[in-house]
């Protein structure tokens, strides 16, 4: 059984220490001909290559479509001859965003690096696709050499960036002093920073919106927010966020917040907040997720508001939770809601994008003995990973910037956000992987016992919106649709533009990005997209229309907090929001 390290940073630290080792052994190679660099002959970038390989699991077996192995060998002694051939002319470097500038083509021997870098790259790439074997083992092998490439970039070392070269220069050395503060500051707290985390405080500028703590238990806090307007829906909302994160993703500031935005629409709307978790909670199961948490949750937004149905909402992970209370609820015959709301949800695993290459039976089966009976999954190697999927944008880039040139980042709400990581009980977290990602059984009807009852989603008979996002490298946009095959009521399902966060977090009042609508839902998403039309703009306006048909007559908005039963206990965000993941 592997041990946590005690470090958090060590998480972080210990990829990145050996990705530079090992760029800098290739780097010190390329400098011993003529102090600009030696193109690597062929056979020792295919030696290179196939070391990357026995450190994937199963250390598989290495052969090659020969025809397209001596197409790229030709092609990269071309390259290479060329750029040899170019001397001191600067090469084209400039498409790479990470090589833009005008330095990388003043200086010679960083042009040079940049270059050779491409083509290495290039070339390691194409014998990752002349690979033959199976589809599982030649993306992890093209996702070793995409972190490897990322890894040794040369803008990664000061020796060959020529923008922090002059900033060192222009500072008089403060920059290269400022960097390695700024580096002893990220150890300390265990992540590489992302943005300016002392300008953003949780209930003061980021999860703002009034409201008040109306219940709790060990799983989560339930607030209820302040409505905004004189008459509210009838009918009530509840936010089921993801456990993974912490809730305000969906209430950072008044402008982007999804929570302001209903409450303006006329929503009476409650918040789930999970409880960041602590040793305490180690033997926390999945169904305590779903019976104390998101069930628990329903039924007390019903008793305070005495309705007999509320509108509810899940988001990534809390969508899947939700989806297994709603089948839960409909095994048991009960029907606390009458809509639901899936804002990129898996429930249908079977393309899980970049996440199924870290997924096999070897690996859960460890996770299952670190954490099967009880422990904490640090937040550390749940941002390490989610980051290292995006190794330019969320790990080298702020390398660069914050220990390199000596910059701190700017103060960005989403990032800060971001970095605000959560520890995961051990037995829900291996669980979850065995059952969701690694065995795909909660589409099988009858297949998974969750709180007591046989779960069968083709029971689960209302009104759903499904949302997912175009770029998404987490839930990826074919397995957001899939739920559209697998939930029986009335169905609506809408893409929207970027990512994963950045798609969902779109207020309709910066007019930015579009969204793609269909009604028909064939069983395809290529399909749906064939038949597509693109809107301008922001799709919440879209769904609101769609939740106001959903939330009955106009009543008259409640002047105070929660019930007799359920007295308001704490201003919001309240304090589960507000703690850090501990060190575990």
């Amino acid at each position: 059984m592997s041990q946590t390290p005690k470090n958090p940073w060590e998480s972080v630290a210990a990829p990145m220490q050996a990705m530079w080792t090992n760029a800098m052994q290739q780097y010190g190679k390329a400098m011993q001909t003529g102090g600009f660099g030696a193109p690597m002959p062929a056979t020792e970038m295919m030696g290179m290559f196939q070391q990357m390989v026995p450190t994937l699991p199963n250390g598989p077996q290495v052969t090659f479509d020969t025809t397209k192995l001596q197409q790229l060998q030709q092609t990269y002694a071309q390259e290479l001859s060329q750029l040899w051939l170019q001397g001191m002319v600067p090469p084209t470097i400039a498409t790479d965003r990470r090589f833009a500038s005008d330095e990388w083509q003043r200086q010679p021997m960083s042009g040079f690096a940049a270059a050779l870098h491409l083509i290495n790259t290039r070339m390691l790439m194409g014998m990752a696709e002349a690979m033959q074997t199976d589809a599982k083992t030649k993306a992890r092998v093209t996702f070793a050499v995409e972190q490897w490439a990322a890894a040794a970039a040369p803008s990664n070392f000061l020796a060959f960036n020529p923008d922090a070269q002059k900033k060192a220069i222009e500072t008089k050395g403060e920059s290269i002093a400022k960097g390695m503060q700024n580096m002893l500051h990220d150890m300390r707290q265990g992540h590489v920073s992302m943005t300016d985390e002392s300008k953003f405080e949780v209930g003061t500028n980021v999860a703002t919106t009034e409201g008040a703590v109306v219940f709790e238990n060990e799983l989560f806090q339930l607030i209820e927010y302040k409505p905004l307007t004189e008459q509210v829906h009838e009918r009530p909302f509840l936010f089921i966020p993801p456990c993974i994160n912490k809730f305000y993703i969906m209430d950072l500031q008044p402008a982007n917040s999804m929570v302001r935005y209903i409450l303006e629409q006329g929503h009476h709307a409650f918040m789930v907040s999970w409880r960041n978790a602590d040793a305490s909670m180690g033997q926390v199961t999945w169904d305590d997720y779903v019976e104390q948490g998101a069930i628990t949750a329903m039924k007390t937004v019903l008793e305070i508001t005495k309705k007999p149905d509320l509108n509810v909402l899940g988001f990534c992970v809390g969508g899947t939770i939700l989806s297994n209370a709603l089948a839960v609820l409909a095994g048991r015959g009960e029907k606390l809601a009458n809509s639901a709301t899936f804002l990129t949800t898996l429930m249908d695993f079977t393309d899980t994008g970049v996440l199924d290459l870290f997924i096999d039976e070897s690996f859960v089966r460890m996770r299952e003995m670190q954490f099967g009976q009880g422990g904490l999954l640090p937040a550390s190697d749940l941002s390490t990973t989610f980051s290292f999927l995006r190794p330019n944008d969320l790990v080298w880039n702020y390398v660069v910037g914050n220990y390199l040139k000596g910059e701190t980042p700017p103060p960005f709400d989403l990032l800060y956000w971001n970095c605000d990581s959560t520890n995961l009980p051990g037995p829900m977290y291996s669980w979850y992987l065995r059952n969701m990602y690694l065995e795909n059984n909660l589409i099988k009807p009858n297949k998974l016992e969750v709180c007591g009852q046989k779960l069968d989603l083709g029971k689960v008979d209302l009104p759903v919106y499904i949302y997912g996002s175009r770029e998404d490298h987490i839930v990826p946009i074919e397995g957001a649709y899939a739920s559209t095959q697998v939930l029986p009521g009335e169905k609506r399902f809408v893409m929207g533009a970027s990512g994963h966060i950045a798609g969902v977090i779109n207020p309709p009042a910066k007019k930015k990005r579009n969204y793609w609508t269909n009604d028909e839902l064939p069983a395809d998403v290529n399909d749906w997209l064939a038949g597509a039309q693109d809107n301008e703009g922001s799709w919440w306006p879209d769904w609101a229309g769609w939740l106001a048909q959903q939330g009955g007559p106009m009543v008259a908005a409640p002047k105070r907090y929660g019930s007799t039963k359920h007295k308001a206990i704490e201003p919001a965000p309240g304090r589960y929001v507000k703690a850090k993941a501990s060190v575990v």
